[in-house]
């Protein structure tokens, strides 16, 4: 399969996250090639979205998200868990990215489990800090670009079925609560919440 072109992510934000669902992410990490599909997916839309890091301009924090489209944007959250994004806007936009919150484990099973305190339910990838602790995401990852085969990348998969596509409100967050820019897959055992 081919890896996502830079131009993939260089759309409207909200039509990334949903086109997001199903395509899979590598990561090569130890020794380890870990496999895994986009499942849930939540669209940040930059400057004028009140619960985007990019809101109030750019800071050190943020700046990723004011980058170049189809890098990674990795934050730590709660104190204890980082986060995965990728950076994704129409090109007019000065920012925007989309949150991958849940996966579905593919292959490296087994060395997630091991990250993940084996951890074999569904809990093992269906929450943004879970799947990047399975799969060794870390802030190392920041600004790293996910169009080219390295250590981390996104490749390409069959389109998911617009009528298999659910939307929602995103979750936890406490400003702009009721737009509807969550996505994930139906039925999928791997989302974090329905």
């Amino acid at each position: 399969m081919k890896i996502l072109r830079r131009s993939f992510f260089a759309r409207d934000t909200d039509l990334v996250a949903q086109e997001l669902l199903g395509k899979i992410i590598v990561r090569e990490v130890d020794g380890h090639i870990l496999k895994a599909r986009i499942v849930e997916t939540e669209a940040y839309l930059g400057i004028n979205d009140p619960s985007s890091h990019a809101y109030g301009g750019m800071r050190v924090r943020n700046a990723p998200m004011y980058g170049q489209v189809g890098h990674a944007y990795v934050y730590f959250t709660y104190g204890m868990y980082y986060c995965l994004n990728f950076v994704s806007r129409n090109l007019k936009d000065p920012a925007g990215g989309v949150l991958i919150r849940a996966v579905e484990p593919l292959e490296g099973i087994e060395y997630m489990e091991q990250r993940r305190y084996k951890n074999t339910t569904h809990g093992l990838t269906n929450g943004p800090g879970k799947l990047t602790q399975a799969l060794a995401i870390t802030k190392e990852l920041n600004t790293h670009d996910v169009t080219k085969k390295g250590v981390l990348f996104v490749i390409d998969a069959p389109e998911i079925a617009k009528k298999d596509i659910m939307i929602s409100a995103r979750i936890g967050i406490s400003k702009a609560v009721d737009e509807p820019l969550r996505f994930y897959i139906k039925d999928n055992a791997w989302v974090s919440k329905k």
